[in-house]
């Protein structure tokens, strides 16, 4: 029977064939598998959502509040950052600061955080009204995550991680509850689900309970990668994917790729589809990867100076 893997795959594959805007380079693709074969591994960026707090229950109540704000690359152009720090990590940064100092929301503080409390904890006070709108958006998401606990299970962080036994794929439909986890795009009339921010939440939890209690899922290795705005940017310098030159040109110019079209959805389901080509090719020639681990590998190529240099596609979305 078929799970929320499958049919993210299959929607991916199914872009892949029919795409207009983006296509996947064979001999970039083999290419790019043959350097990862032989390259070791890329240092891991530091990331405050892979290493445990004080205790267990603060951990997983931090993982689950970060990856409810964990979007906004459209905006991070224009966001206040950490030196040094990508968008990301210095909203993740922030995030865990006030965490190590006041401590975690329990459900109900989550209901009622307002935009300009969400300013302040991050470091984005008159950062601009664009900003002020992305502020906006994150205690949105915050007050959905307090209703979604509050509502489900009786307010505990636990609660959805012990529902799901085990099983990502079961965590990952029950975050798609909530409005800005349901990741689905259309393409030609049909449903192309990512889930890139539940799909991170499994992750993020594994990483952080270094796979044990609520990091512990059977199915970790069914996941796909996490579809954004980086990883394809990367593919794209690698030469495994090709964009239409009239994309590649208003990406270059700094022009928004808007949320749900085509364009970007080919973009996600393309970086999606040839990374599973890659590790299925990878794991026939005997290499131990998945399509997670070659998503941190990529995540992390994509800190370097040289690929940062280069314009990635930008999308005002709460997805990615």
């Amino acid at each position: 029977m078929s799970d929320v893997f499958d049919r993210i795959r299959a929607a991916a594959a199914r872009v892949a064939a029919a795409a207009r805007h983006v296509r996947i380079d064979d001999a970039g693709l083999s290419a790019f598998c043959d350097g990862i074969a032989s390259t070791p591994p890329l240092a891991t960026a530091p990331d405050p959502a892979h290493r445990p707090l004080r205790d267990p229950e603060q951990t997983l109540a931090f993982v689950l509040t970060l990856d409810a704000i964990n979007f906004g690359s459209g905006w991070f152009p224009l966001l206040r950052k950490r030196e040094g720090r990508s968008g990301y990590l210095s909203i993740a940064t922030a995030l865990r600061e006030h965490f190590e100092t006041a401590g975690a929301w329990d459900a109900k503080a989550l209901r009622r955080v307002t935009a300009a409390e969400t300013s302040r904890i991050l470091g984005q006070q008159d950062a601009g009204t664009e900003i002020d709108a992305l502020m906006a958006l994150y205690a949105r998401a915050l007050n959905d995550l307090g209703r979604f606990l509050d509502e489900r299970f009786a307010g505990r962080f636990a609660g959805p991680v012990e529902a799901a036994a085990g099983r990502g794929a079961v965590l990952i439909e029950q975050l798609a509850a909530m409005p800005f986890y349901r990741d689905v795009a259309s393409y030609a009339g049909h449903p192309v689900p990512f889930y890139k921010r539940a799909q991170i939440t499994v992750s993020d939890l594994a990483s952080a309970f270094a796979g044990e209690g609520p990091g512990r899922f059977e199915d970790r290795a069914r996941l796909t990668i996490f579809a954004d705005n980086l990883v394809p940017h990367v593919l794209r310098l690698d030469g495994v994917l090709a964009y239409e030159p009239d994309l590649l040109a208003r990406i270059e110019a700094g022009r928004e790729i808007a949320a749900g079209s085509p364009e970007e959805v080919e973009i996600r389901a393309l970086a999606l589809h040839a990374v599973e080509l890659c590790a299925d090719r990878l794991r026939a020639g005997g290499m131990d990867t998945s399509p997670e681990r070659l998503d941190h590998w990529l995540w992390n190529r994509g800190q370097r100076p040289e690929i940062k240099a280069h314009p990635r596609h930008r999308t005002r979305t709460v997805y990615y």
